[in-house]
Formats: C-alpha cells, structure tokens, sequence
C-alpha cells in the first residue's frame, strides 16, 4: 500500500510540474537542462516506526537540482523559467504534504491509543475462559496494572487451561456454576460428573472482599501479621483457584491444587499482601516413576526462581498432609507455601504464575499412561479405602501393593 500510495504521489508530483511549467519553457531553458530537471524530482520515503503505530510514511524532502547552474547567475529567461518552476514545486510540495497528512490521519484512526492494547488483551483473553470473570471486564481493564486484577486473570486462566485439558482425556464437558457472596465478591465452579475418565472433577475459582472479621483479624495476627484497621475495619479481597480429581482407574492417581492471593488495605492505605498455594498427588497405588515425573515438573518450576524453594515446599507440604493420628501423609506429595511475601510482589507473582503453569504437565502426561489400565474389583475396592480414608480400620496384609503404599505414606521420600 506504502510503494502504490507513494509512486501515485511522485507521478501525480511530475505531472503537475510538467503542466505548470511548460508553457513558459519554451527557449526558456536547454531541453537537456529540463530534462535534468525533471529528472532530478524526487520523493524520498521511508518507513518509521511510531509510538502510537506499527509503520507510517515520512516524507524527507523534495529535491530541485539543476545541473550545471551551481555558482552561476542565469540568464533572465532562464530566471524567470525556474521561478515560474519553484511556484508549481510550491504547489507539488502543498499537494504532498496534503496527502501525506491524509494518509496519516486515516492510518492514525485505525491505530489503538496507549493502554488501549493492553484493554483489548484483557477482553480477548476473558472470552478463552471457562466463564467471565468474577470481576467485571471493564473493571479489570481499569485495574489493568494492579496485582488483583492480574491474579484474577492468571486463576481464571489456569481453570480455563486444566479444564479444557481433563475434557479432552475424558470426553466430557464440565459444567460451570456462577455464585455470588452477600458481603461482596463471588465465584466460579466448574464440575465434571460421572464421565468416561473422572468419577468427579471439580475446578474452582473464588474472588471475595469485604472487612476481614475480628476473628480472622485475630488468626492472622497470631502468624505474625500486624494489621492496623481504620474504625476497626480492614477491608480485604482474596482469590485463588483450586481443585480435586478423582479419576475412576485406580491406577490413576487422585490430584490437588490451589493458588491464592490475599491483599489487606490498612489504615493509611497501604497494602499488606501474600500469596498461598501448592500442588500435591494422592495414588492409590505407588508407581515412583509417576511420582518422580510429577516432582520433577514441580521442581524445574520453582528451580527458575529459587534452589531453595524446592526443597523447602517439598517439606512444607510433606509436613502439611501428614495425619499425625495415622501416622502417615495423605500421598506421595508435592509442594505447599503459606505468607509468601517476598523477595517483593513481582517476584512471588512471577513464582506462583510458574506454578500453576504446571498443574496440567505434570498430571495430565500420568493420567494419558494409564488411561486403559486393567484393574480388578479388589483394586476399585481400595480405591475407595484410600479415598474414604476414615472407613480403613485396618492395616493391609503385609507383602500387598496396599502395604507398600502404607510404608510411603508414612515414610516421605526424595523423589528426584
């Protein structure tokens, strides 16, 4: 479109020149000077990238060269040819500039103002989820920039992307859920029931707000946080995404996650903020090359951010799903973090984003390996033990698959 638009104006350009300046040419100049004239007319244009545009055309300059009249006076006629000459380049020089600015005022209403950009993402992206957001899109456009609005974006996705990935394993289609919360925010459920893989699935996303209560106030308070209310009230929003699946194979391991975001808004309107979340594998029965797979996605995860966290969250979570009472742990676990406040909130962002990023490489892969898997009704039996864990009043025979899942319960181990 540039090179046709631009060829137009430069013939356009030597045409009306030649109109002008033609019927006073004659025996006013030599045909070859004239001719060097003409020849010498140009439009040099390039492409230059704009704030506000992908590409628009510049126009640097119109050039009038006369060979052989540099340092020299001309003679009358010729003066007054070239004269006669500059007033139709005038003229040439008003009809490009008028052109030009035409053009980039049509380019320019097509061209999205600053931020406008960013608002159509949100829109775009709010169209791939499961359901609109929580939050109105207008609101979250407005909030663009803020850690909330962000969050709500990056769970309303993760539900989106796990969902579509156990439909397509399954074949079924979740069910989705709006509800709202008196006191300020709602959510999102979405359900899988009685399909060809999963007994039942559920993905959820919450985004609440309101004044924390005394008593949560109270519970906060006593991990450390210190919360300094106006009026006694702390106004809050909180939000996360989390789910449970229960595959019908018992060779197909049972999955849990959730990831959070709370924010605080204290006296003089200051944020106090953290996030939560994990990820965790419950099998029926032990395969340490799903648990090794499983480790190792969750770990290159955290490894990108921290050596430590790892290691650390691969403990937290050990000790987090441990039923003291029984003395085991609730599977083969995963990770677990709580009051992640730091190194700052763009960092513990960037770490939670990665996160949930692996909920679906490192279950889906598992539940695909053993999708036809053979089982036998004693198999489905403790299936059902292991997830109705308050009916198992016994220990299993020693020698058993069930015995061997029993020892890791109640012995973690390093599984990468």
């Amino acid at each position: 479109m540039a090179t046709t638009v631009l060829w137009s104006i430069n013939r356009t350009a030597r045409a009306t020149a030649r109109k002008c300046f033609l019927p006073y040419s004659k025996g006013a100049l030599p045909v070859d000077s004239q001719r060097a004239l003409f020849h010498n007319i140009s439009v040099h244009s390039r492409l230059t990238s704009l704030p506000t545009a992908r590409w628009a055309p510049k126009v640097t300059g119109v050039r009038f060269i006369s060979h052989g009249t540099a340092g020299k006076t001309a003679p009358a006629r010729t003066t007054r040819g070239a004269l006669l000459f500059a007033g139709a380049a005038a003229s040439v020089a008003g009809f490009l500039a008028g052109v030009i600015h035409f053009q980039r005022a049509e380019m320019a209403s097509v061209i999205p103002k600053a931020g406008e950009e960013d608002n159509t993402e949100i829109a775009a992206k709010c169209k791939t989820f499961m359901s609109p957001p929580c939050t109105d899109v207008k609101v979250l456009q407005q909030r663009k920039g803020e850690m909330s609005t962000r969050m709500e974006m990056l769970i309303m996705e993760t539900q989106a992307e796990f969902c579509r990935a156990l439909e397509e394993v399954d074949g079924g289609k979740f069910q989705v859920d709006r509800w709202e919360r008196k006191e300020g925010g709602g959510g999102i459920s979405c359900v899988l029931q009685d399909g060809k893989v999963f007994e039942k699935a559920g993905v959820n996303v919450s985004v609440v707000f309101g004044n924390l209560t005394e008593e949560a106030a109270k519970q906060m308070r006593s991990r450390g946080k210190v919360l300094k209310g106006k009026d006694g009230k702390l106004p809050f929003c909180a939000m996360g995404v989390s789910s449970v699946i229960h595959p019908k194979n018992p060779h197909v391991p049972t999955v849990h996650f959730n990831y959070r975001y709370f924010e605080i808004e204290e006296e003089d309107g200051t944020k106090q903020w953290w996030f939560g979340g994990g990820t965790d594998l419950t099998p029926t029965y032990i395969n340490e090359e799903d648990a090794a797979q499983f480790h190792s996605v969750l770990k290159e995860a955290c490894d990108k951010h921290h050596p430590q966290y790892y290691p650390d969250f691969k403990k937290w979570c050990d000790r987090y799903f441990y039923i003291r009472h029984r003395d085991e742990t609730r599977g083969v676990g995963g990770i677990f973090f709580d009051d992640l406040d730091s190194p700052g909130q763009e960092e513990a962002f960037a770490f939670v984003k990665s996160c949930a990023e692996t909920v679906v490489p490192c279950y889906l892969p598992i539940v695909w390996k053993h999708l036809d898997d053979a089982f036998s009704p004693e198999e489905k039996d403790w299936q059902q033990v292991r997830r109705g864990r308050w009916e198992y009043m016994h220990e299993p025979p020693k020698g058993t698959r069930e015995a061997e899942m029993q020892e890791v319960l109640r012995n973690p181990r390093e599984w990468v």
